[in-house]
């Protein structure tokens, strides 16, 4: 398949003959990576500067932006504007943040530049600049930062590229940042087709489908019943943008495709997570019903407050977001599943080309680190746990590892402050970490399978076009003991777990035929109390099977109108023969925690007094968003061998907090262990 630009005037004819040429034959080559004949027949890239806004076309695009930096219209393919005409200008392209004053409320604020300047401006580039600089005057109205947003666009692109310069200096006042994001609103005559992934990707419902009339609202803002939507198809079902998150490892590419009066893709392409803050697993909006296209680039989404980007008062910072690809692609025209996978396809490999291409060596200025000033740094990363292998050591088979700031073991999904570099080691524990921005950092680690978090314990500083080789590391996970029964798998997950059909009124078709991404389903909350209707669940160890019999959110039970109970869960397993002394170890990890207060009781579930709380808890709403996961926590239980007996023994685990039905944890894993014995102390 191959794009095809604007024909308006006859000096694009041999592009255009090209493109057309290539798209009959089957090539899926990039208007971005056209050859040097092909690029160089082209015009190059012009600005022009109107009274009250500029125009920048490539030969592909044509885009306008006001003179303080949004994108007020993007042509493409005969295609006048992409973006809605009707909507104010700063209701198009923008960016925005959200933002407060230490205990003081939210603010929503679009990013506006108030000074503007060409970068650079040659045939092949233009760059531009839209400034916004803090002042004592705008305490309390603007962010403390110094920001300045980029456009990038380059001969031959079928698109442009865009990131932003976010700076504090010295007597900036504190505060909170909870959200930086790119915003796409598209237009809804012609843009009706969303694809996030290969498997999640459908016709949408209309703005105006949930509004009043059309729908009925559900437990939250974010969350409708089509009833009288203007698609016929969609009637009777969910629509929640929470829906369509995915994680940040997998947050690559994702848009829309119009179906009139020519097929058109408009794609977010993000070529590295570097910049985005939580790590690689921390989940985030992508695409949803406006038609509106995010780039998240920092938000408390699945985490909470925990993962704000705090600033005390006078507080340095300097990073770089992006730069982010905005992608355009068209195809003949042809049946809509044809022309949506073969849009879907060819955006999926200019993503690939983007990331191949990653870091960038076209951004002018300093402050971006281009491919020949990062370092990288490689090694292997081992598993010593003496009570699950014979052997010495065990390969750390796909463990993530990552470079992030200093800090605490696992202090990497709640930062959000500096960059981060990650990837997925091989079957034998080996890795490489490439393109790394100059730092100081720590170096860490999570295994799949193996409890608990990995932190090398030096500090790692890269240097520009260093290399670092560490060798093999080896991780020691939390162990006392043998084990004596475990409940699910450590992957910082709780999918491995029951989870309902949905309620045959309240679906999204999307998921009903995805049974791996089920969870994505509204309302799953309230199937517990219709599968334990009067007793709350009970697990036999050595009977139960945790994917049917462990239900994959412990969550309040309703009682009355708007009212819940807290839940008891009970663990029930035997034992032959107890210690006579030391203390058993019992291990909780959690996948996600809302607003709870855990309690653990051993074989009295009415103690007032408990065994274990973990105290109040967790901010990440991971249960009303349809997650499967927030932040993890881990908490090691010391029990002491006099609170067991021989034969029948009991572990109740009771979330307290139930004053909604979004309050509750996910586990991700639980395992007992006996007291070690004198010879492995």
């Amino acid at each position: 398949m191959k794009k095809v630009g604007e024909t308006r005037e006859h000096v694009f004819f041999l592009w255009w003959l090209l493109t057309t040429l290539h798209f009959l034959s089957g090539c899926s080559e990039s208007t971005s990576l056209l050859s040097t004949e092909a690029r160089s027949s082209l015009p190059g890239v012009k600005l022009i500067k109107q009274k009250q806004q500029l125009v920048v076309d490539n030969s592909v695009v044509r885009v306008s932006l006001s003179k303080d930096g949004f994108v007020v219209g993007i042509s493409y393919n005969g295609i006048d504007n992409v973006l809605p005409a009707h909507h104010d200008y700063i209701d198009r392209g923008y960016w925005d943040l959200v933002w407060n004053e230490p205990g003081g409320i939210s603010n929503f604020e679009r990013i506006t530049g108030i000074k503007f300047s060409v970068v650079s401006e040659n045939d092949d580039q233009v760059e531009l600049s839209f400034f916004k600089e803090w002042t004592l005057s705008v305490t309390g109205s603007s962010v403390p930062m110094n920001i300045d947003k980029r456009y990038i666009f380059r001969k031959g692109d079928s698109g442009f590229y865009m990131y932003g310069i976010f700076e504090r200096t010295e007597g900036m006042p504190a505060v909170e940042v909870d959200q930086i994001r790119v915003v796409f609103k598209l237009r809804e005559d012609r843009f009706h087709y969303m694809a996030i992934s290969d498997s999640r990707q459908r016709i949408m419902p209309s703005t105006k489908d949930r509004s009043t009339g059309h729908c009925q609202p559900l437990a939250y803002p974010e969350a409708v019943l089509l009833t009288s939507p203007s698609n016929p198809a969609l009637k009777g079902e969910v629509d929640d943008k929470y829906q369509y998150s995915c994680e940040n490892k997998d947050n690559t590419v994702h848009g829309w495709i119009s179906d009139s009066p020519a097929p058109v893709g408009f794609w977010m392409i993000t070529p590295s997570n570097e910049f985005r803050n939580g790590g690689p697993i921390k989940q985030d909006l992508t695409s949803h019903v406006g038609p509106i296209a995010l780039n998240m680039f920092v938000s408390t989404h699945y985490a909470g407050k925990e993962v704000t980007m705090a600033f005390q008062q006078g507080e340095t910072y300097k990073k770089v977001f992006g730069p982010v690809f905005v992608y355009l692609n068209s195809a003949l025209p042809n049946s809509q599943d044809s022309v949506s996978k073969e849009l879907w396809t060819d955006a999926k490999n200019q993503m690939s080309k983007e990331v191949q291409r990653w870091p960038y060596d076209f951004p002018q200025t300093r402050d971006y680190f281009p491919p020949n000033e990062r370092g990288t740094i490689s090694g292997q990363l081992l598993v010593q746990d003496r009570y699950i292998k014979r052997i010495r050591y065990q390969y750390a088979d796909s463990a993530y590892v990552g470079l992030a700031l200093p800090g605490e073991a696992g202090s990497w999904q709640r930062e959000s402050k500096g960059y981060q570099f990650w990837t997925q080691a091989d079957n034998k524990g080996y890795f490489t970490i490439k393109n790394v921005v100059p730092g100081d950092y720590n170096l860490y680690a999570w295994v799949p399978g193996i409890i608990g978090d990995y932190r090398y314990n030096a500090t790692i500083t890269i240097t520009p076009g260093g290399f670092i080789k560490l060798g093999s590391l080896t991780y020691i996970p939390p162990r006392n003991g043998p084990t004596i029964w475990e409940i699910g798998i450590p992957d910082r997950s709780a999918a491995e777990f029951y989870v309902p059909d949905p309620y045959p009124t309240l679906i999204n078709r999307l998921y009903r035929a995805n049974s791996k991404e089920r969870f994505r389903q509204y309302g799953l909350w309230e199937r517990y109390a219709d599968l334990y209707k009067k007793n709350d669940l009970v697990y036999n160890v050595g009977v139960s099977d945790y994917s049917k019999d462990w239900f994959f959110e412990h969550v309040p039970r309703k009682i009355g109108y708007n009212t819940y109970n807290p839940t008891t869960w009970q663990i029930a397993f035997h034992f032959p023969k107890v210690a006579r002394s030391g203390n058993y170890t019992l291990r909780i990890a959690l996948a996600s925690a809302v607003d709870s207060e855990l309690q653990v009781r051993v074989n009295d579930p009415k103690s007032i007094q408990p065994e274990f709380t973990t105290g109040e808890i967790g901010g990440d709403s991971a249960i009303a968003r349809h997650g499967v996961h927030g932040l993890h926590w881990l908490f090691n239980i010391d029990v002491p061998s006099d609170r067991f007996f021989k034969g029948k023994n009991s572990i109740y685990l009771t979330p307290t907090k139930a004053r909604t039905p979004f309050l509750g944890v996910m586990y991700d894993y639980i395992r007992l262990e006996k007291p070690p014995s004198p010879r492995t102390l």
